[in-house]
């Protein structure tokens, strides 16, 4: 975000079964701090860095990519998605012309690659994909968390401060499947995968379905080396099932 956001009161985080709720309503230090301070140092560690870009209005996105154009950043994600700020990227990702004019102003401002990232809180995916896409954008990630809640039926209060929060773990990885499956057959760009991955076949059955890469989430909360376990489990695959090149996976998937 432009400015640090606080993000949202405590407690924020909710185990579930197969899975967690969060609200942690993109907490983070500013622009300027993550271009002054962790930028530098990711880039001394021969890291790339991807930027995930969030903001309160149209404005605020253009703003931030503008801050980091100078940056040692190889791409940027745009967070239409999150489903815990109160004047966030929940409403634009939701609606045709509020994703068409965040991505259409994000796209004039920068030649880096431009990754959408989209809300599975819609009622037609495959359509925002396609108005991101006809927008300028180079890829589209997917999914974002689902919008749930838990309570505490000894205290009768929710589990979360602000009630509702982001759903995610291993139980919405069928939801996340089917979404990434039909957003890769309605879009040209690169699909990016995530909602549930937590091993290699997991990350194997997103690349099926037609990502062209997989990202790791909660997983990472239960098990820290949780990546590195799916990268060796997708190497095991491939060596069991015969296969010379991981690109021959992406939208192998039979019907």
């Amino acid at each position: 975000s432009l400015n640090g956001w606080e993000g949202n009161a405590s407690p924020r985080i909710a185990e579930t079964a197969s899975g967690m709720l969060n609200s942690i309503g993109l907490q983070n230090p500013g622009v300027a701090h993550l271009k002054e301070v962790e930028l530098p140092w990711l880039a001394e560690q021969g890291a790339t860095a991807m930027v995930n870009v969030s903001g309160h209005s149209f404005d605020e996105y253009v703003a931030v990519i503008e801050a980091l154009e100078e940056a040692p950043v190889a791409a940027y994600e745009v967070n239409i998605s999150c489903p815990n700020v109160d004047a966030g990227g929940m409403t634009m990702g939701c609606h045709v012309p509020s994703v068409e004019k965040v991505v259409g102003m994000c796209r004039a401002v920068t030649k880096r690659p431009l990754i959408v990232k989209l809300t599975p809180n819609v009622t037609d995916v495959a359509e925002i994909a396609r108005a991101a896409e006809a927008a300028g954008a180079d890829g589209i990630s997917l999914i974002n968390t689902l919008l749930g809640m838990a309570i505490d039926a000894r205290t009768r209060t929710p589990k979360l401060a602000r009630v509702v929060g982001g759903f995610s773990g291993p139980a919405v990885k069928p939801v996340a499947l089917r979404m990434v499956w039909q957003v890769a057959q309605a879009v040209k760009v690169p699909v990016l995968g995530m909602g549930g991955i937590s091993t290699g076949e997991d990350a194997v059955e997103f690349m099926l379905a037609g990502a062209t890469a997989v990202a790791v989430g909660t997983a990472n909360f239960v098990n820290p080396e949780a990546t590195m376990d799916v990268i060796d489990g997708i190497a095991a695959y491939c060596e069991e099932q015969g296969v010379a090149d991981v690109n021959e996976l992406i939208g192998a998937l039979k019907c």
